[in-house]
């Protein structure tokens, strides 16, 4: 028989620095007053911002001075003046905020504070040189609010929070709402009038709706306030409603996915464009001349689009183009005089590569729910199918409350050109096809969301797709719980398993979470497992990997960040001793200074040379060789090493 190696011998090998370095440029943004361009690229290796005049990159300037750890996020002030970043240490999450003057340089911590985390609340085009944050430097549970004047640095408190999970503000920087958790698993929405919050709540929410109903934010004249809203449906609608005389007017619905996007006017807040994401993402105008902006788009790009910064004056745009089989690139819209120019291709060494195209499907599961997922097949396969069955990799999503999506996936491109099928399976739980599907979910880790992934398992199986004793199944968070279930509650299924910082015991998952998920705490009983009652303890140990360590019977890698904040290495140091204690092998790998995932790129390349020659020793596809890629990074393999060898 032809293994997955031979099978794709002849077409050339992708490498990993290709897919997983650095790009040359990422996270394009404009300055509101369109004077400047905004991105981030590689200095010394790691990702930086760097600010140039519009319509003049060549004259760009570093203005980070980042040497451990990628800038995880930038944005501008409205004023235009500043460049504003979040960074952690060492993947701890606890991110502060720092602003870099654009026009002299001089950089500044603006929340000089130790084990704290920083939350972005709002932005003014009115007070243009102020913003609200949140900060949980008082009492490491909430997060007060503050408002922080950019230029001098002060901080004025607003708002000392005591229980409450989140705020929602308007352009006049005023606190408008606060959120709590209610008992009936949902969330209670208290008005706020200065720093008072109301007594009762206005809102309220029951766990039905928590995830599909609240506020999106006002117009900046405070005329009109938007909601999502699925109470009474399924399905989240867009709804918008008049702060005057409290009249809601449907926009907009979708009976197979929740509306999960809009696009506003910068000044106004109006929005002008909305989308939802069943198969793939689709974008619907509300204006005629947005229809005509996006008409315009969408005859010059093929793939998926999407609009992620634009002028106060809205004569500029900055548009992402992912072709799906190519990699992304920035493109400059100016609207005005109707023209399209490319700023950057992310990685240009990825052009003309033997990428494969992404498939969107609808698989059954067994009680009569669809599974949309998303599979992407070795080279040489025609349509979505392969010449014959293959060796597959399961790549499950982390959350749970979140989705896969259609669009150019790194891990899914390795993994095809190493000889194998890859499939993403959105199982119950995942967000965006409504409240009915996330519910479905609910006390079903490591049961009826297993089952999803075995249906889809199955299902490829029976359609020639997967070759039967050859599928792995591998991801992080709870894609890496879901790894270690598939190792422990359905032993036979899978070949092999790759789990990256996932949770091996719920009890202590729940017991170990961040001090600001808190407020948060009583979703995940109600969705988990409830460990102060009985029945909802011994449920979290019943759906616990940890306690059947003893039936693992196929390889195992694992991947973890020491620093990692919400699964602590503690997950994985139990059942890696639980499986030393039974004599099992696994190869357990950590990193000294990563967190929830790996984000710097000598280490995330080095765990993806450790995972692709474990999948090809199991699975048989083929592996780009080492190469001093284990020694770079900081890659502790505690035990197992010579199953990667």
């Amino acid at each position: 028989m032809t293994t997955a190696a031979q099978a794709v011998e002849s077409v050339p090998l992708i490498t990993r620095e290709a897919l997983f370095g650095n790009p040359v440029r990422s996270g394009g943004t404009i300055s509101p007053d369109g004077k400047w361009l905004g991105w981030m690229a590689p200095h010394e290796g790691v990702m930086n911002v760097f600010v140039a005049p519009f319509g003049k990159p060549g004259e760009a300037r570093r203005m980070t001075s980042a040497v451990e750890r990628p800038i995880p996020q930038y944005f501008w002030s409205q004023d235009s003046r500043y460049v504003l970043y979040v960074q952690d240490k060492g993947g701890d999450e606890n991110y502060l905020l720092y602003a870099v003057d654009v026009a002299s340089g001089a950089e500044r911590c603006l929340t000089p504070f130790e084990n704290t985390r920083v939350k972005f609340a709002g932005s003014s085009t009115k007070l243009r040189n102020e913003v609200l944050v949140a900060l949980n430097n008082r009492d490491v549970t909430y997060h007060d609010v503050h408002r922080l004047n950019l230029d001098s640095g002060e901080l004025t408190l607003v708002l000392q929070n005591d229980k409450y999970a989140g705020f929602a503000t308007d352009d006049d920087l005023r606190v408008r709402w606060a959120l709590a958790p209610n008992d009936a698993g949902g969330m209670d929405l208290f008005e706020v009038d200065g720093s008072t919050v109301a007594e009762t709540p206005k809102v309220s929410t029951t766990l039905e709706d928590s995830m599909t109903t609240g506020i999106v934010g006002y117009t900046n004249d405070g005329r009109t306030l938007y909601w999502i809203d699925s109470r009474g449906r399924n399905t989240a609608e867009l709804i918008a409603e008049n702060t005057e005389t409290g009249e809601r007017t449907l926009i907009a619905s979708d009976e197979r996915a929740d509306v999960n996007g809009a696009m506003q006017h910068p000044l106004t807040g109006k929005i002008e464009a909305y989308s939802s994401n069943y198969l793939k993402r689709e974008w619907t105008a509300l204006t005629p001349e947005m229809g005509q902006a996006l008409a315009f788009l969408r005859e010059r790009l093929d793939g998926e689009f999407g609009v992620q910064s634009r002028t106060d004056a809205d004569d500029k745009w900055l548009v992402w183009h992912d072709p799906v089989t190519g990699p992304t690139r920035a493109l400059l819209y100016d609207r005005t005089a109707g023209t399209l120019e490319e700023l950057y291709v992310t990685r240009p060494e990825l052009e003309g590569a033997p990428l494969q195209p992404m498939h969107p499907l609808e698989i059954p599961a067994r009680d009569g729910l669809t599974l949309v997922s998303y599979l992407t097949l070795p080279p040489r396969s025609e349509g979505d199918r392969p010449p014959s069955p293959a060796p597959m990799v399961l790549l499950v999503h982390g959350g749970p409350w979140a989705r896969d999506g259609y669009g150019f996936n790194r891990m899914h491109q390795l993994l095809a050109n190493r000889g194998y099928a890859v499939l993403s399976v959105n199982f119950r739980g995942s967000t965006g096809f409504g409240k009915g599907f996330v519910n479905a979910s609910n006390l079903e880790w490591g049961a009826a969301m297993h089952d999803d992934l075995i249906d889809a398992v199955d299902w490829c199986v029976a359609q020639r797709i997967a070759q039967q004793d050859k599928v792995a199944i591998m991801g992080g968070s709870y894609g890496g719980y879901a790894t270690l279930v598939g190792l422990t509650f359905t032993p036979e299924v899978f070949a092999c398993g790759v789990d990256i910082v996932g949770p091996s015991n719920l009890e202590t998952l729940l017991a170990t979470i961040p001090p600001y998920w808190a407020p948060m705490v009583k979703q995940f009983h109600e969705r988990m497992g409830n460990p102060n009652t009985p029945e909802g303890l011994q449920l979290l140990k019943d759906r616990s990997p940890l306690h059947k360590a003893d039936r693992i019977c196929r390889p195992l890698l694992i991947g973890q960040g020491a620093n990692d904040p919400r699964v602590k290495q503690s997950e994985s140091d139990q059942i890696v001793a639980a499986m030393e204690k039974h004599g099992i092998p696994v190869t357990y790998v950590v990193f000294p200074d990563e967190g929830h995932g790996f984000h710097r790129p000598e280490n995330n390349i080095a765990f993806t040379a450790i995972t692709e020659q474990f999948l090809a020793t199991v699975l048989g596809g083929r592996a780009e060789a080492f190469d001093g890629e284990v020694e770079k990074s900081t890659a502790q393999i505690k035990t197992g090493g010579e199953l990667v060898e």
